[in-house]
């Protein structure tokens, strides 16, 4: 099993990107995650998902927290930890979809 330092490797770039909007069944957002370090990874991973899938579905969400690997157990042991795996995890639970909307750098 890789490492989630291993699985960011593999992954599209994000340089062009200021961050990713997550938008709710109604088109209200409901989180951002910013090109900002602590959250780069985790834009890394939602915008793998987003490009694969087309938005963050359960089965999206579930191929994000294999890509979490190692950080995926530690969010399940001490919630509010990792708010962007916990919310990943919420989708498979609830059979969530979230839609993405890029924010481009100019």
């Amino acid at each position: 099993m890789s490492s989630f330092a291993e699985n960011l490797r593999g992954l599209p770039g994000i340089s062009h990107l200021v961050a990713l909007q997550l938008l709710d069944e109604e088109g209200r957002i409901e989180a951002v995650i910013e090109n900002r370090p602590g959250q780069a990874g985790s834009l890394t991973v939602y915008n793998h998902l987003a490009q694969i899938f087309g938005a963050i579905t359960p089965q999206a969400a579930a191929h994000g927290l294999d890509l979490y690997a190692e950080h995926t157990e530690e969010a399940r042991a001490k919630p509010g930890h990792h708010p962007n795996i916990d919310r990943l995890l919420a989708l498979v639970e609830q059979r969530r979809t979230l839609r993405i909307k890029h924010v481009f750098a100019v």
